[in-house]
């Protein structure tokens, strides 16, 4: 009998997750100086955990303060200071939800302006097209700073179990480090870290290996995997079963489905490969593949905004419908569907011919409604694309001034 969205589930830890609609990832870039989490993130997921999700999820919090997806990224290092995380996490779990911290490490995916230590597998710079210099160059990894990566997340784990989190999921989807390594398009090393899928893998593996022996078994660990970079010559579907499998062994807890990278943002439906996604649910497909090798409950996530599509999410045998965007614009959103509401959840985005700008405004646009409701203010679905973008624009630019002296400090 297919489970209920509402229905309970237990994790191979022995925790449960009230039900099974998560709160995704997102970009949020809202830390306070220090680039730790202060009220406005207290706030947004005060707000999250009061509508009924079963399980939380932040987005990017890093684990090496020179190497930061944006300017207003979380930071998690033995240095950090906990209290901001201890308050993050009580409000993140005041209503029974779990609440995991996202860990990541950018890899080559650095904007230029930003600055910072750029390392990858190999010395590829993204291919952005004519947005390309946006990026900055990558240095290839040696075998001593592959192993700083391995023991940064660890010791992050290990603090975010230390400050109440109920886990962390490690990021190896969206072309970030990890992912970066798992594709033969950007990892082209000959050493024990590249070539085949099992050296690929390798890094992915290790650090779950190592994070699951440095915490209690109670605290859960997520891994979220792309399906496939969607790009001719890249991770694919294959491959992705192929690192659950191995990652059967590691006691992982949940593995989330996604897909895409900068250079084809699947997870946004476009793909550089011209595949066809649909239109809620974009990996279900891969994600029921996926969940029938998987020894872990499986979770996917990708423009779902219907109750009816979380539903079929959970009757193609994968046990979470995560969502993102829809509770950008409808914090509350579980909550309504358990009342029988069916509130429409639409975005007047940008239709631009540059992609990667239109991307952009569709990213401010929501960046715009998190701040809106860590400031105490409601979510609207007509805001300019145009005036969010400009906004964005001047604010990352405050962003990266202080960002740049906090390094120096």
């Amino acid at each position: 009998m297919t489970p209920g969205i509402f229905d309970p589930l237990t994790l191979p830890n022995g925790t449960t997750l009230p039900n099974r609609i998560a709160k995704a990832a997102m970009e949020e870039d809202m830390a306070e100086r220090g680039q730790v989490p202060g009220g406005a993130l207290f706030a947004l997921y005060r707000r999250w955990a009061a509508g009924g999700v079963g399980l939380l999820i932040s987005g990017n919090v890093m684990i090496d303060r020179h190497a930061v997806v944006a300017p207003g990224a979380v930071v998690l290092e033995r240095e950090t200071p906990l209290v901001p995380f201890e308050r993050w996490a009580e409000a993140g779990k005041q209503n029974g939800a779990q609440f995991w911290l996202q860990l990541n490490h950018p890899g080559r995916s650095i904007q230029a302006d930003i600055g910072g230590r750029v390392l990858a597998p190999s010395a590829i710079p993204l291919d952005m097209g004519k947005h390309s210099k946006m990026f900055a160059q990558p240095k290839a990894m040696d075998e001593g700073e592959i192993v700083v990566v391995v023991g940064r997340f660890v010791e992050a784990a290990k603090r975010a179990q230390q400050a109440g989190f109920d886990g962390v999921e490690l990021h190896a989807a969206h072309g970030y480090l990890f992912s970066q390594f798992l594709s033969p398009l950007s990892n082209q090393r000959s050493d024990a870290w590249g070539g085949s899928l099992e050296n690929r893998a390798r890094l992915l593996l290790d650090v779950a290996r190592a994070v699951r022996a440095a915490v209690k078994p109670a605290f859960s660990l997520g891994v979220k995997l792309n399906s496939a970079d969607f790009q001719r010559g890249g991770f694919d579907a294959a491959d992705a079963q192929q690192v659950v499998r191995w990652l059967n062994a590691l006691a992982v807890d949940l593995v989330e489905v996604s897909g895409g990278t900068y250079e084809s943002p699947a997870m946004q439906g476009r793909t550089a490969d011209q595949r066809t996604l649909a239109r809620e649910a974009y990996f279900l497909e891969f994600a029921r593949d996926i969940a029938a090798v998987a020894s872990m409950p499986v979770m996917t996530t990708g423009g779902i905004r219907r109750r009816e599509v979380a539903g079929s999410v959970l009757a193609a045998g994968v046990s979470v419908a995560g969502v993102a965007t829809a509770l950008t614009l409808v914090p509350d959103l579980p909550a309504r569907w358990r009342k029988g509401e069916s509130p429409v959840i639409h975005l007047r985005g940008p239709s631009w011919k540059d992609k990667l700008m239109a991307s952009a405004a569709t990213l401010a646009q929501l960046r715009r409604q998190l701040d809106r409701m860590g400031r105490g203010g409601d979510p609207v679905m007509d805001s300019s694309p145009l005036w969010a973008l400009l906004s964005d624009r001047v604010r990352r630019w405050r962003l990266i001034y202080r960002y740049r002296s906090w390094l120096r400090q």
